[in-house]
């Protein structure tokens, strides 16, 4: 009944614990029931490793988190040698998330995740960070850099290849039709959204780049407009993400549109959730007479 597909691979349910949010993604086996979640996205790998930028770099503001965590990473050297093989082990999909500042470094990370003889069902390209100095927002809100990129990663892989967009951007279908023609296999709507907080007193910045991600509920809302809009523009699969807390939130992300969705924010809360989240979907479909979850997709009036 959850069970959907992205290309030619099976996922037990639509369900995904998102990029950043889950660590590496084995960490939590002992808390979360996996065989309920789709598919584990790791953190943002990048070339080498990253200390991230410096604290205080997590704020929670209230309706949601901002973050500047910075792509904190070991780096694909480590990865590959210290993470890849517990994670070949997990009882889920898991997808590696990619992160560079040029081509090259996109390049380099794949070449090198592909020659291990990892397990990983495919990547996902973060284009989209706002909390980095280089890269990130660049390329995400460029839709020839999006294009061009996907067409030089397409060639090193036959795995899935998902581009992870920004919301900071005008025309987000229009970026989401290129990595299409540049043959990536799905998208990933929304990252999180740029903003900043300050202390009304101190009139001190209470993130140390001043700028970070806001995700959580107060996104919803704007990341439900992209996912339609992108809906209506693609035939690639959506993967919809931004403020998801409860059951009816990732129903109303499949409604207009999301083949799957992304679980981020509220796994700081209480990671458990997630794998519950399985068990109030099956029941929302039982209570409503859905056959199948692939029957809410983008069944909308």
């Amino acid at each position: 009944m959850l069970k959907v597909k992205l290309k030619d691979i099976e996922f037990s349910s639509p369900i995904i614990a998102a990029s950043g949010t889950f660590g590496y993604g084995d960490e939590a086996s002992k808390i979360v029931d996996l065989n309920k979640i789709g598919c584990v996205i790791t953190k943002s790998i990048t070339l080498e490793n990253r200390d991230g930028n410096p604290h205080p770099r997590i704020h929670e503001s209230s309706s949601g988190m901002l973050n500047s965590i910075g792509l904190a990473n070991v780096g694909v050297e480590k990865f590959c040698k210290q993470k890849l093989p517990r994670l070949n082990n997990i009882e889920t999909n898991f997808i590696i998330s990619v992160a560079g500042s040029t081509f090259e470094d996109y390049k380099s990370v794949l070449i090198a995740i592909e020659s291990e003889n990892g397990s990983h069902i495919g990547y996902e390209i973060n284009v989209s960070c706002p909390n980095v100095k280089a890269g990130g927002m660049e390329f995400g809100i460029n839709s020839e850099m999006i294009h061009d990129l996907v067409i030089q990663l397409r060639k090193l892989t036959k795995r899935l290849l998902i581009v992870k967009l920004s919301p900071n951007v005008t025309d987000i279908e229009n970026i989401a039709a290129s990595a299409e023609r540049a043959g990536a296999d799905a998208v990933s709507a929304v990252n999180t959204l740029q903003g900043l907080a300050i202390d009304s007193k101190s009139g001190n910045f209470l993130l140390s780049t001043k700028f970070g991600g806001l995700s959580g509920p107060a996104i919803k809302p704007v990341a439900l407009a992209k996912v339609f809009k992108i809906y209506n523009e693609v035939k690639i699969p959506i993967i919809g993400m931004g403020g998801i807390s409860k059951v009816s939130d990732i129903v109303e992300f499949l409604r207009v549109g999301s083949t799957m969705v992304q679980i981020g924010t509220v796994n700081y809360r209480d990671p458990s959730l997630i794998s519950k989240f399985y068990d109030g979907l099956l029941k929302f479909m039982n209570d409503n007479k859905v056959k199948n979850i692939t029957d809410l997709i983008g069944n909308y009036k």
